[in-house]
């Protein structure tokens, strides 16, 4: 059993979200550990890190039958290696920040 932080989320309000709320969420988490990374602070760089790959577990269970997996399951792989491991993709805070961007843009269309 995972200990979820989220675990109003977990419980089953994260399904029940649409998929472009499910992503801003967890670009949210995204932009707060580019932020503490920048500024340092590795504890916080990696507790916002951990929710965010929290959050996109949650979102991969949720869309199974609905999307293709691919996509999420090779994004939890590169945020996964960009902030605990060797960054072998060559990810910039940049990079993943402008993935989650498209899906603010598509909010406001």
């Amino acid at each position: 059993m995972i200990n979820y932080q989220h675990k109003n989320l977990a419980a089953g309000r994260w399904a029940s979200m649409s998929l472009a709320d499910q992503m801003l969420n967890i670009g949210s988490e995204i932009s707060r550990a580019n932020r503490w990374r920048a500024n340092g602070n590795v504890q916080r760089c990696h507790s916002a890190a951990a929710r965010a790959i929290e959050l996109l577990s949650l979102t991969i269970e949720s869309q199974k039958g609905k999307h293709s997996l691919r996509e999420f399951c090779r994004l939890h792989e590169v945020i996964a290696d960009f902030y605990y491991g060797d960054n072998i993709y060559q990810t910039t805070p940049e990079g993943l920040q402008k993935y989650f961007d498209i899906f603010i843009h598509s909010r406001t269309h």
